[in-house]
């Protein structure tokens, strides 16, 4: 268990935050400035708050009151920061192996091999920096901290400088490592939403650098009153499917709990289970069940709360047999459809409005 709380003041910022997470993937979101890598550098001792304390599995990292501070080599935190840092120098290997000279001696962790295979990395281990793409060399230098048998692994927005397929091709990666064997704690800092609906588990919203909400992510994504912190645009419900068939035409069928939903590129196999994000804004909400439409995702709901926004739309919460689903609609349908929490009725989901990169296992 990770238990953090922090006070700080810069020229025209200040931080105050609480917040305990345990195991998984907690994301840190928040807009730029919102006090994301300034949280991280005061866990990884980059930075001494004014008040804090840090407790990390019973351990004290830092306790202002008490005058305890662990020197950051002590702590034994793993840091993968926005540019990957390798040592040019170095073959691929040679940098994988450069990070297992600081495990401490006798301590339990993944091996080069176990590394290698789950990063998928064998055919780069003769390469040297300079040859390799940008998600390649993230997932070089994520591999290079695992090999230090860190307790905790610090994540700064490790995708922010990869185009749209560099962040494709390592988010699978990233993926295995949180259901893997490892078990190791991640904390990931991102303002990109996409990013954290497919991999955390729990979520940590910050604004002006002050915790805004936190709790489990499929909880916090499909909470109304989020929208605001997320954007109108980028809000919207994650949901979890079971693969059942995938037809000749591309569409795959999926199980979830309120029914089932057609949906193209899915790459999972038959049996597997993924998480689908759904935007709020591409949930179309009807009174009665539609008929001749082209679409054939329509699922029975129910109005869990209507939240009014500051203009003319609002967001709606919806229980789709025991899924939390969000509906972005303007005030004006909310008073033509008469919703109100307590109301069945029936959300319809455009097929090609989840795109591919929308799917995680």
């Amino acid at each position: 268990m990770l238990e953090v709380t922090l006070r700080h003041g810069f020229d025209g910022f200040d931080l105050d935050l609480s917040f305990t997470t345990q195991g998984g993937i907690t994301a840190l979101f928040g807009r730029s400035g919102a006090g994301k890598t300034t949280v991280i550098n005061a866990l990884a001792g980059l930075l001494r708050p004014d008040v804090g304390r840090v407790v990390l599995d019973g351990e004290v990292l830092l306790d202002t009151q008490r005058g305890i501070w662990v020197p950051p080599h002590r702590r034994r935190l793993g840091y993968v920061f926005q540019d990957a840092r390798l040592f040019p120098h170095l073959d691929v290997r040679s940098n994988l192996t450069f990070g297992a000279r600081y495990a401490p001696r006798g301590s339990r962790g993944a091996g080069l091999d176990d590394v290698v295979a789950l990063l998928g990395l064998g055919p780069l281990l003769d390469r040297a920096p300079a040859t390799l793409s940008g998600g390649e060399k993230q997932r070089v230098a994520l591999g290079r901290t695992l090999l230090c048998h860190p307790r905790l692994l610090l994540m700064d927005e490790p995708l922010a400088s990869l185009d749209g397929p560099r962040k494709q091709e390592i988010l699978p990666y990233l993926e295995r490592l949180r259901d893997g064997a490892l078990g190791l704690p991640i904390l990931y800092v991102s303002h990109a939403v996409d990013e954290i609906a497919r991999l955390a588990d729990r979520l940590v919203l910050l604004q002006n650098g002050r915790l805004r909400a936190q709790g489990a992510l499929f909880d916090v994504m499909a909470d109304p009153a989020a929208v605001p912190l997320l954007g109108v645009r980028e809000a919207g419900a994650v949901l979890e499917a079971d693969v059942l068939a995938h037809a000749e035409d591309g569409l795959s069928t999926l199980a979830v709990r309120a029914g089932q939903l057609e949906l193209p590129g899915v790459q999972a196999p038959i049996g597997a289970r993924v998480r689908l994000r759904v935007l709020a804004q591409d949930v179309i909400l009807s009174r009665q069940r539609p008929e001749g439409l082209s679409s054939v995702n329509i699922l029975p709901v129910r109005v869990d709360a209507v939240h009014p926004g500051d203009g003319p739309g609002a967001a709606i919460a919806l229980d789709a047999g025991g899924d939390r689903l969000l509906a972005r609609v303007t005030a004006r349908a909310v008073r033509d459809l008469d919703l109100r929490a307590g109301m069945d009725c029936y959300a319809i989901i455009k097929a090609t409005t989840v795109a591919p990169g929308s799917i995680g296992r």
